[in-house]
């Protein structure tokens, strides 16, 4: 996952609160960081997004990505 996907699929998941929940929430997969602060930390974008769906408990079948059911490959 890249940083641009990273966003989408932020925004896309939680809409206007998006920006709030990368700055503000602290995520306890990624060391007690904020997805901004593990993002700057060169934490990949896969592993920030992931914390955040088990913080905010997005569903299995939307972790991979609003619209996105299996994980890219390669």
């Amino acid at each position: 996952m890249r940083r641009s996907e990273f966003d989408r699929a932020v925004r896309d998941e939680f809409g206007a609160q998006a920006s709030t929940l990368i700055a503000d929430l602290v995520l306890s997969d990624v060391g007690g960081r904020t997805a901004a602060e593990a993002l700057d930390a060169g934490i990949p974008p896969r592993d920030v997004w992931l914390a955040l769906c088990v913080e905010t408990d997005v569903p299995p079948e939307r972790r991979y990505g609003v619209g996105r059911l299996e994980p890219r490959r390669g």
